[in-house]
């Protein structure tokens, strides 16, 4: 759905460069590469990645979903607007009656209702909560995505380790989200849930020449890297490797080939198959999904909107969260539902609400956590946090954690140690399970 309301900034205006139209675009992330090059991880860390193959699995509301409206609603105040508190399958905890259906999952959740940000600009608040730290103009980091595709992804893993799904038209390799760990852990993404863009081999070459041409060139890249290997040579080594797997294994990315009665399920709408296609990689070996619902930023008819919008998300999450505990996925699935921040407990003259990161919610699922509580609390009006509050370094050193990694370790990228996730925060010990 388009909000056509939103705020407008250069944030929602985002676009991607098709997927092997692209390959140049990660290149020119040499600098970042030729750092890529050195990065390994330390021993300690290493031995952990070993261990069984964990995924992520996010869903990113855009536009900043209102914490009002689903997981911290406050009925009956002058902040609570409309919406309503409905029980859950957890005695105690109520969520907004928006979501009937989610509430059924309560207990495969855990909601962290103290979220405190600290940043209501739309980029700002992004990086943060896909970085798990504050801007900085001296470096870079990567993106929870990449750094997952990075430590957990399987060494003969055959397909990209972070797949990025979202609506609207377009696809590409987002080569800078992977930061100084090189393009090739950057996010593949697949504009409307299409399959990769140039993945169909051309009319005029037979699947025998083209085996052939890889061959040839499988041999002069052997050759060549023998005596002057560098961060770019391995960059198209890398993306040429995938874009072949990609081909063959193009039918992953069709989602109609499940059943019928899934789709039904999942709903006939861009998130529903989205959410499906998700759940079809995840179960494919992929390693961490991506997938985006756009707009919620609601600064006028934030009410309306989230009716219509919530619609869409309830029953979508709801049967997503069931499937992935039914067919055993779910503890070694992390899921978390995040936005770049929350919406203003005010009420303006529009009926909407503003950007508002003092005082929002997280929703968490999956493996290493407990499920079926609430983390941290805000006051009757929404107003601010009054128990445990936390920000986007503790939910990254949660994250981590929770995927069995110690988020105090580093990458040692040419001999300067870069911590895997924000020194200055820590783990949310009390949800660890």
């Amino acid at each position: 759905m388009k909000c056509t309301y939103a705020c407008g900034t250069a944030d929602h205006l985002l676009a991607r460069r098709q997927f092997l139209g692209s390959v140049a675009a990660g290149l020119s992330a040499g600098g970042l590469a030729a750092a890529g090059l050195g990065t390994f991880v330390r021993p300690a860390i290493a031995e952990q990645i070993a261990k069984a193959h964990k995924r992520v699995l996010v869903i990113w509301l855009s536009g900043g979903v209102s914490q009002l409206e689903t997981w911290d609603p406050k009925p009956g105040t002058d902040t609570g607007g409309p919406t309503r508190a409905i029980s859950t399958s957890v005695p105690g905890v109520q969520i907004a009656d928006l979501l009937p259906h989610t509430a059924q999952q309560m207990h495969r959740l855990l909601l962290i209702r103290g979220v405190n940000t600290a940043e209501d600009d739309h980029g700002k608040g992004y990086q943060i909560m896909h970085t798990g730290r504050r801007p900085e103009p001296s470096i870079e980091y990567p993106h929870f995505g990449s750094l997952a595709a990075r430590l957990l992804e399987p060494a003969d893993a055959s397909l990209p380790g972070y797949i990025h799904i979202t609506p609207g038209g377009g696809g590409g390799l987002a080569a800078s989200e992977a930061a100084y760990l090189g393009p090739r852990f950057g996010s593949v993404t697949l504009g409307n849930g299409a399959p990769p863009q140039n993945t169909v081999l051309p009319q005029a070459i037979t699947e025998t020449a083209d085996a052939a041409r890889n061959s040839f060139r499988g041999q002069v890249n052997d050759h060549f890297s023998r005596r002057r290997r560098t961060a770019e040579t391995e960059a198209y080594s890398a993306t040429y490797d995938q874009a072949a797997a990609l081909m063959r294994k193009r039918e992953l990315f069709d989602v109609t080939k499940e059943p019928a009665a899934d789709q039904e399920r999942y709903g006939n709408h861009d998130l529903g198959r989205h959410c499906l296609l998700a759940r079809r990689l995840l179960e494919n070996g992929v390693t961490f999904v991506k997938v985006s619902h756009s707009n919620y930023d609601t600064h006028n008819e934030n009410f309306n909107f989230h009716i219509e919008q919530l619609g869409e998300f309830d029953r979508t999450f709801a049967t997503l969260i069931d499937d992935l505990a039914q067919r055993g996925m779910l503890d070694s699935t992390l899921v978390v539902v995040k936005s770049e921040f929350g919406r203003t407990p005010n009420i303006n003259h529009l009926f909407g609400r503003d950007h508002w990161s003092k005082a929002w919610s997280v929703a968490l699922a999956g493996c290493g956590l407990h499920s079926g509580g609430v983390y941290g609390a805000t006051n009757d009006r929404g107003t601010e946090v009054v128990d445990g509050q936390v920000n986007g370094g503790h939910l990254f050193h949660t994250y981590f954690r929770a995927l069995g990694l110690d988020s105090r370790e580093s990458f040692t990228i040419n001999g300067r140690p870069l911590p895997i996730a924000d020194p200055s925060a820590h783990a949310i010990e009390e949800v660890l399970a």
